[in-house]
Formats: structure tokens, C-alpha cells, sequence
């Protein structure tokens, strides 16, 4: 247990605390003394209830002690235990050496790089690891000075920062005690010179394109940023359209005003409208929404085609006259946002069967641009798995993994329905749960695919009949919001009105069961 004892800063009032513990045969494990709160922390055996009874009051009849009370930790504790988790979760190697220039620690990256346990590493001379310094004569040199030098660590190029940690002795000499290596390989180097010379946050650095095709939707994302125009990124889930929106805000001339992020589809009609337009409070107060909040900056809607057929006749006002009334007030509002917006549906489509305003559309739609699916782009497949391997195992505090051949060669041939979000997902899993350094197929949570047979359930039950029938159910889901018309869902399938009616009927699929 440990005990905080405040009291007067008198000489000898020391020595009569600790008069106490030898008068009880107590064994004190440590000391702490902060002399300006006037603080004393002992660290002793613990003690049950009947002896802290007695134990406690006789320390505070000493003259000049203040309070005494049990604390869960020691100073030095706190300070060492502060300490060493700094430095064991710091994403580069960190190695301290004692003045002989053995190993005294090593943080959680530097162990994994040198893949030995730490019982053989600790006391081992660091020229086994680590080539092209001479520590031993830097260390017993006439004056050791911090230094940097590229030197190889496990046989890939470093460079080092050797800090050396010195101690006082007498006549104000400092000893050198050892020093602390401190390693950067050449691509953490690479992202903080990029990171430094990044101006802020103004371009599209964090939309990561290889492909031909990423590059030309690139390209044109950024002369649209350039204008004052409302865009509409149009792409399956999972793209990456919101990080679009956000780089052509950035880009933009209101790139240091607000950019707001909007889910149409997550909030309900009445709780969105006073969101976006905000209200006016019985008392006289005002809520301000989204599009005031957002005043010279920019509005996100995402998933803009889950929009209500009122939120869409308001918006479609504030688009126009760049003006709004909120709710419950009669005070017009102007306003200066710009508008990006995003649907993975089929807006043409929805506008054709009347569940989309026309004029809306064509609003939102004045700078129009489809983000290609994965599948389209395989060029960027592995370089954003690279990238996102990486990135796991800087969140994870760990070496750099590889992706093997046949891993690679999958990956490339996976169709990816989930797109960017689900293989930077798949990856921080497979990173994460990796107890090597090497990623295969096996590491990949993914449903088997084939490039022959598509995706294979492992575990299906049933008849090919159930399986045709499940089929058909999901795709009549899919398509009837946007053919709610018995006869439209048939055209489009080029069957009839009657044998859609029928499937609609046995699969339960109607205006109550399915959201329109």
C-alpha cells in the first residue's frame, strides 16, 4: 500500500515520520519527497484495518503533519509508468543502451523488428542488431554529443538519432550513463517530409489514385472544386465519395470555412428538416441548423436520394433563393453554402417514376461526376492494400507486413463489392489478428469467390430451387422502390405483368414491406 502524507516543511519531521514505521518493525519499500507541496509518499506492505486504526492517528499527532491518507501510486510510479508506455507505443524503433553499449530496453516496434524475445535481447551488445556506428567508442569519447547517422538495422537502412542520457556527480561533471537510439526507416521519413511540405490540406493528397481511370475522375474533381457550382458524385457505397466531397471542399476558395456532413438517409423526415433548417424555440431562442452552421462553407448530402418528397420541395427553395425559413419562424434566413451531394441509386431513374423532383436534379446535378466502382480500377487495387497495410500496423504499433503472390493475385480478381471501405476494412482485420509478417488468402475474411463459379456460400442448406427463389427475392427487393409498378418492374425484367404479379405476391413484396 502507499500512503500520501502532507504536512509542514520542518527540519527533522522526516526522521520522526519514519521513527514510527521502525518503532512498528514496518518495512518501507520507498520513499517520494515533493518539497514544494510539502509532501511525503511511502510505499509499505499493506496493512489491514485494525493496524491502519492504530497506525494512522499516531502520524498525525506529529507537529507539522497535516493529513494523512492512502493514494493508489507513488510519484515516481506514475512518472515511470507514463514513461514507458510513451515510449513502448511510439510508431518507430527506440532502443536505450547502458555505457558499455549494451541493451538496457526496447520498445514494442523495435522487438517486433528484431523478432526475439526480450529475455535475449536485454544485456546484448546493440552492434548485433544494428551495423555501421561504433557505439562503444561514441560512448567512451571525451565529449558525447546527440548525433545522427544512417546506419542499417536488421540489414534495412535507418536513420538514427543517438541522444545520450547523462547523469550529475560531483563538482557538477555529468557521467554519460548510455543513450537512446531512436530509428526512422526511409518511408516513415518519406510521409513526414510529405506531411511537411503538404500545403494545408488544400489539394486532393488523400484521394490515392494509380489507376487511369482514378486519375481522369481526379482531374475533373478538381476544376469542378475551382467552381461555385452544386456537384453530384454519384458511385456504389464505399468509393470514397465523401472523401471526394471533403478534398473538392478543401480545394475550393471556402476550403477554411466549414464542410458539414449530412446522412439523409440515418435521420427521420421531421428530425432532418430541423437539422438542416433549424427552429425557433418557444422561449425566443433559436436552434440554428446545418445550413447556418455551415455559413461560407460547404454541405455534404450523402445519400441525397433518401431524401423526403418535403425535405426536397425546402431544398429546392434554399438551392434557388439561397434562403430558408426555419421552423416555426416566420423571418426569412439567407444563406451562403454550397451544396455536394451523393446517391448510390439511380436519380434518372427515381426521376422517371416521380419518386425524385426533377428540377431538383437537374439542380444538385450541375456538376455531375461517377466515381468508379473497385472492380473497374484494378490498378488501384494493391497499391491502397500497400497503403492500408501500412496504415494497420501504425494503428497496431507493429513492423511492416508483406502481402504475398497468390494474396495478391486474389485480391486483384475479388470483385470487391463493399469497394475501398471493404478492403481497407478486410485489411485493419487481417493486420490486426496477423501473428506473423506475412498476409495470405487465409488472413482475408471475405465469402469465397472464384473467378469461374463468383461467390461461393460455404455453408448453404438447401435445394437449387431455394437458392433461385432467394435469388429472385432479393433482386425484386432491390428494384422495387425505384419499378413500384407492377407493369414498370416488368418491363424492365422483360417478363409479364402477370408472372411479376405473382412473385410479388409470394415473396411478400409491396408498398407496406418494402420502403419507398
Amino acid at each position: 500500500m502507499r500512503l500520501e502524507i502532507t504536512c509542514e516543511d520542518r527540519v527533522g519531521i522526516a526522521q520522526e515520520v519514519l521513527a514510527i514505521f521502525v518503532d512498528r518493525e514496518i518495512n518501507i519499500k520507498g520513499i517520494d519527497a515533493i518539497t514544494e507541496s510539502g509532501q511525503i509518499f511511502m510505499h509499505m506492505p499493506d496493512l489491514d484495518f485494525s493496524q491502519l486504526q492504530d497506525f494512522m492517528p499516531q502520524l498525525r499527532l506529529i507537529d507539522g503533519v497535516k493529513d494523512v491518507k492512502t493514494t493508489n501510486y507513488m510519484p515516481s510510479e506514475r512518472e515511470r509508468i507514463v514513461l514507458d508506455t510513451l515510449v513502448r507505443t511510439l510508431p518507430d524503433p527506440i532502443i536505450s543502451i547502458d555505457s558499455r553499449a549494451a541493451i538496457y530496453a526496447i520498445n514494442d516496434v523495435a522487438q517486433q523488428k528484431i523478432n526475439c524475445p526480450l529475455t535475449e535481447v536485454v544485456g546484448q551488445q546493440l552492434s548485433n542488431w544494428i551495423k555501421g556506428f561504433n557505439f562503444n567508442r561514441y560512448l567512451e569519447g571525451e565529449e558525447v554529443l546527440p548525433h545522427t547517422r544512417r546506419l542499417k538495422f536488421m540489414d534495412e537502412d535507418f536513420v538514427a538519432d543517438i541522444l545520450p542520457v547523462s547523469l550529475p556527480s560531483e563538482n557538477n561533471i555529468k557521467v554519460v550513463a548510455g543513450a537512446v537510439v531512436m530509428l526512422k526507416s526511409e518511408a516513415r521519413l518519406g510521409q513526414q517530409i510529405n506531411a511537411f511540405n503538404q500545403p494545408k490540406d488544400n489539394d486532393f493528397s488523400d484521394v490515392l489514385v494509380f489507376s487511369s481511370l482514378m486519375r481522369k475522375v481526379v482531374r475533373e474533381a478538381r476544376r469542378m472544386s475551382l467552381l461555385d457550382s452544386s456537384i453530384l458524385l454519384m458511385g456504389e457505397t464505399g468509393t470514397g465519395k465523401e472523401l471526394l466531397a471533403r478534398s473538392c471542399h478543401l480545394a475550393s476558395e471556402r476550403g477554411e470555412k466549414p464542410f458539414v456532413v449530412v446522412n439523409c438517409a440515418s435521420m427521420p423526415d421531421d428530425a432532418c428538416e430541423t437539422e438542416l433548417f433549424g427552429r425557433l424555440l418557444s422561449n425566443g431562442d433559436v436552434k440554428k441548423g446545418i445550413f447556418e452552421l455551415a455559413e461560407g462553407g460547404t454541405i455534404f448530402l450523402d445519400e441525397v436520394a433518401q431524401m423526403s418528397g418535403k425535405l426536397q420541395s425546402k431544398l429546392l427553395r434554399v438551392l434557388d433563393d439561397r434562403r430558408f425559413r426555419r421552423i416555426d419562424d416566420e423571418n426569412e434566413v439567407e444563406v451562403d453554402v454550397r451544396v455536394i451531394s451523393s446517391t448510390n441509386a439511380d436519380l434518372l431513374s427515381m426521376v422517371e417514376t416521380g419518386q425524385f423532383r426533377e428540377d431538383l436534379y437537374y439542380r444538385l446535378n450541375v456538376l455531375g461526376l461517377n466515381v468508379p466502382a473497385l472492380r473497374e480500377r484494378r490498378q488501384d487495387i494493391l497499391p491502397l492494400a500497400d497503403y492500408f497495410c501500412k496504415k494497420a500496423c501504425q494503428t497496431n504499433h507493429r513492423s511492416t507486413v508483406k502481402i504475398d503472390d497468390k494474396c495478391a493475385e486474389f485480391m486483384e480478381n475479388y470483385p470487391w463489392p463493399g469497394n475501398v471501405r471493404q478492403l481497407e476494412n478486410v485489411i485493419l482485420r487481417a493486420v490486426s489478428l496477423l501473428e506473423g509478417e506475412v498476409i495470405n488468402i487465409a488472413h482475408l475474411q471475405l465469402p469465397t469467390y472464384s473467378q469461374d463459379s463468383g461467390y461461393l456460400e460455404q455453408e448453404f442448406d438447401g435445394t437449387l430451387e431455394d437458392a433461385v427463389k432467394g435469388f429472385e427475392a432479393q433482386l425484386l427487393r432491390k428494384l422495387y422502390p425505384a419499378y413500384p409498378s407492377t407493369r414498370q418492374l416488368a418491363k424492365k425484367l422483360g417478363l409479364s405483368h402477370t408472372a411479376i404479379a405473382n412473385k410479388l405476391r409470394e415473396y411478400n413484396i409491396n408498398k407496406k414491406t418494402v420502403k419507398i
